[in-house]
C-alpha cells in the first residue's frame, strides 16, 4: 500500500449541491436530531442517542479520531444546513448518516462519491470498505451504485439493545474505481 497523504484538517469538498466540511460545535443539535431518530438509527451499530450530552461525547470521540489521524470526518451541508455526515475511519472504512428528511434525494450518493474520490485521489488507498446491516436495502443499493461489491457476510456481529444483527461487508477496489475514468 502506498503511503497516505495526511491533512491536519481535511479540505472542504464542494459538489454540485453539497459542501463537505468539518463538523462544527454548532452542529450538535442537527447531529443529535439524526442520532436520536429511531428510523435513522434503525440499522446503526448503536441505539438512538437519548441526550445531547451523548451526542456531544460521540462528536468528541470522532474529533479525537480525526486528530489522531485514524479518521476523516465531514459534515454534509446543503444550503447552509447540516443534512448528513460522512466518515472514512479505521484507515479505509466508509460510513454515512443522513437526516430522514433528506433521504431519497441523491444526497448520500453525491456526498459519498465525493468522499470516495477524495480517499482514492489524496489518501492513495487501494481499497475502501463498508459494513452494513443486510436488512438495510437502501444502503446496499447506494453502495452498489457507488461501485462496491459484497465480500463477506457474518452473522451476529452486533448486539444492539439485546437484539443481534448481521453484517454484510463490501469493498471498492482502486482499480475498479479507476476503470470508468479510463
Amino acid at each position: 500500500m502506498r503511503p497516505a497523504i495526511t491533512f491536519a484538517t481535511p479540505p472542504e469538498i464542494k459538489t454540485e449541491r453539497l459542501l463537505l466540511r468539518p463538523i462544527h460545535d454548532d452542529d450538535l443539535a442537527a447531529l443529535h436530531a439524526m442520532l436520536s431518530n429511531k428510523e435513522v438509527m434503525r440499522y446503526w451499530s448503536t441505539l438512538p442517542h437519548l441526550s445531547e450530552a451523548e451526542t456531544a461525547a460521540w462528536i468528541a470521540a470522532n474529533r479525537a479520531a480525526v486528530a489522531a489521524g485514524t479518521a476523516i470526518e465531514y459534515g454534509v451541508d446543503y444550503q447552509g444546513k447540516l443534512v448528513g455526515r460522512g466518515i472514512l475511519w479505521n484507515g479505509n472504512e466508509i460510513g454515512y448518516l443522513f437526516a430522514r428528511a433528506y433521504w431519497g434525494r441523491g444526497f448520500a450518493h453525491e456526498a459519498m462519491q465525493a468522499l470516495i474520490d477524495f480517499a482514492f485521489l489524496f489518501r492513495q488507498l487501494d481499497e475502501i470498505t463498508a459494513d452494513i446491516d443486510p436488512r438495510n436495502l437502501a444502503s446496499r443499493k447506494l453502495l452498489e451504485r457507488l461501485g462496491f461489491r459484497p465480500t463477506i457476510y457474518e452473522e451476529r456481529t452486533f448486539c444492539i439493545g439485546g437484539a443481534w444483527s448481521d453484517s454484510q461487508y463490501f469493498a471498492l477496489r482502486r482499480a475498479d474505481w479507476l476503470e470508468p475514468r479510463k
